[in-house]
């Protein structure tokens, strides 16, 4: 059995959309209210190292973007760099960032890979720019807070993208305002969906050759016994999914211009998968 109630028009989605970022400026207000400590930012882009995690070669981007907010860490000259990386400890200069928590993307390949954001402070990041050693210096402390944060293995056979600044699309984050002794990290906003779990999902391309004419998501929402507990959002390159209550929360962009309005969505009961078929506008 399928339920088709998950079939969304041009007019609904945009009302959704609408809604949600009311609630989002409230719920945001709602923390800077409670704690003053803290503020939101959106960072700017800076630049997209591609790598990958260990042993699985599963694809991973870091996005290390720049935000004023971000305080710079200790002025370093470039002998000062050099000393540092051939002393016995260089973790004892330590550079602040915020580190973002992970999502799902798609590769110029069609393929799904993993990215997270990285904020640094922008004039430290447009030094890193000017000098290709502060740039490798930089990448590496990014690499090894995402290993200690999220108990990774990443590469350092990375490779910087020319043409790409970002990977994704740039969120907010939550950063500190105050410094608190022993913490180096600034902490990623929190949000409503934070006890929500990633599904599993696959993303297939129809025809499989030649130009696409839809994308095609599956969605796995074991436990959802109704379509009613969810909310879907399809957006031109975007797609956000939400089981209540917090049971899944899915947020992922595709490499493809989507006809919102000629979506479906269909619920299937007894799989309790979710297909949700996109025409392809372009790509």
């Amino acid at each position: 059995m399928t339920d088709s109630s998950l079939l969304n028009s041009e007019l609904e989605l945009q009302q959704q959309e609408e809604l949600y970022q009311q609630l989002l400026l409230q719920t945001m207000g709602k923390m800077q209210a409670e704690n003053p400590d803290s503020k939101v930012i959106r960072p700017q882009p800076g630049m997209c190292v591609k790598t990958h995690s260990e042993p699985s070669k599963h694809k991973v981007f870091v996005n290390i973007c720049q935000s004023n907010s971000v305080p710079p860490p200790p002025e370093l000259s470039r002998e000062e760099l050099v000393e540092l990386l051939q002393s016995e400890d260089p973790s004892g200069y330590r550079v602040p960032m915020s580190l973002g928590e992970p999502h799902t993307e798609i590769d110029n390949s069609s393929q799904g890979c993993t990215a997270y954001d990285v904020v640094i402070n922008q004039d430290f990041f447009q030094k890193c720019q000017k000098d290709p050693l502060f740039q490798q210096f930089v990448i590496l402390v990014s690499l090894e807070g995402l290993e200690n944060k999220y108990n990774l293995e990443l590469s350092r056979d990375w490779k910087v993208l020319k043409n790409r600044k970002f990977l994704g699309s740039v969120g907010e984050q939550s950063i500190r305002t105050k410094s608190r002794p022993g913490i180096q990290e600034l902490q990623p906003q929190e949000s409503s969906t934070a006890t929500a779990k990633r599904p599993e999902f696959t993303l297939l391309v129809e025809p499989p050759a030649g130009d696409p004419e839809y994308l095609i998501a599956e969605i796995k929402l074991p436990g959802v016994t109704s379509s009613r507990s969810l909310v879907l959002d399809v957006g031109e390159d975007r797609l956000v999914l939400t089981a209540r209550p917090s049971l899944f929360h899915l947020d992922i962009f595709h490499p493809f211009l989507i006809d919102q309005e000629n979506s479906v969505a269909q619920y299937n009961n007894s799989t309790q998968i979710l297909t949700v078929t996109m025409p392809v506008v372009s790509s």
